[in-house]
């Protein structure tokens, strides 16, 4: 393997934001690489050098309030059209004209609309997790309000200005690991369980998730990681993202309906209720996603899929990017 591709560069760069982090490997064409909530850059850990070695820039950021990355006070500055923004200003930032996106979780969709905004930056979109779903329908916050019966769904309850803070922040350790494991197919909750995407009135998320389990694909020093970043900033920048869903569907009423017409990917895995919830968008790919190429369901995996399966999607990643036009 080329020396290049071994070392991992960390910067930050301008952006709307104040300041982007973002870690890089490897020399090529530009393949901007986005995360979730609740992860950093660091999730995408197990990609950067197989991409490298496969002959591609892998750059993975903190989105902005997480990580190295800066982190707006105001609430309404994590919404979609500035995340977008910042995705812009990295890739030019980086000294190139374009770049393919690749998003795992929120990233996902905010790798979706970067390539429906910027179409002539992102000239490819790949979307781990969780599937596209055009702008349209009643307001979010209407929809997630109506689900769960006697139960909150989880959405709603952290759209909650310092709600969730509360719960997570005291320990913030215990919290993340329950999370990761709720949500991976080795330690998530059986069939019957209660399920950890809801909250009794008056609970906490927490409540549900599995004890003293942690996650095999997560070590105790990987751990440390996120635990290290999100005990320093804490989780109010993560959580803003979820506070901006009506603000998003306001802003993007010119994109109701709209397909992303680059070529795609999807993959995602068997055990994410992302996938098994929204069945029906992946259904639907044909007409919101015409230009995918390629589309993985991996048997047997939870929501963490470049963690749980990083050789199985590092195989399906570089087929895809191989493939690509140039």
């Amino acid at each position: 393997m080329p020396q290049h591709a071994t070392a991992l560069t960390h910067r930050t760069v301008p952006a709307p934001a104040g300041r982007i982090h973002l870690v890089e490997q490897g020399t090529g064409p530009l393949v901007l690489l986005v995360h979730g909530f609740p992860e950093t850059w660091y999730s995408w850990r197990r990609q950067l050098p197989a991409l490298a070695a496969a002959g591609y820039r892998a750059v993975a950021l903190d989105v902005r309030g997480y990580g190295r990355s800066s982190k707006p006070a105001a609430a309404d500055a994590y919404r979609m059209t500035e995340l977008v923004a910042d995705n812009v200003a990295v890739v030019r930032a980086l000294g190139e004209e374009s770049a393919v996106i690749v998003g795992h979780d929120w990233g996902a969709t905010i790798a979706a609309n970067s390539a429906l905004l910027a179409p002539d930056v992102f000239r490819a979109v790949g979307l781990l997790s969780v599937p596209y779903t055009p702008r349209g329908g009643p307001r979010p916050g209407e929809i997630f309000a109506g689900m769960g019966g006697d139960e909150e769904f989880y959405v709603s309850y952290f759209q909650e200005p310092g709600r969730a803070e509360a719960e997570i922040e005291p320990d913030v350790r215990g919290w993340l690991t329950g999370f990761y494991a709720a949500l991976s197919a080795d330690t998530m909750p059986g069939p019957g369980a209660p399920d950890p995407h809801f909250v009794t009135r008056g609970g906490t998320l927490r409540e549900r998730f599995p004890a003293d389990r942690r996650p095999g694909w997560l070590s105790e020093e990987e751990l440390d990681v996120y635990v290290g970043e999100f005990e320093r900033t804490g989780l109010t920048g993560a959580l803003n993202r979820y506070r901006n869903m009506d603000r998003d569907w306001a802003d993007l009423e010119g994109f109701d309906g709209a397909p992303v017409t680059q070529p795609s990917l999807f993959a995602g895995g068997t055990e994410d209720a992302s996938t098994t919830w929204l069945s029906a968008a992946i259904d639907a790919f044909p007409v919101t996603l015409p230009g995918l190429v390629s589309s993985h369901l991996l048997d047997g995996c939870g929501h963490w899929l470049q963690q749980e399966r990083p050789a199985e999607l590092n195989r399906i990643l570089t087929d895809w990017l191989a493939a690509l036009p140039g």
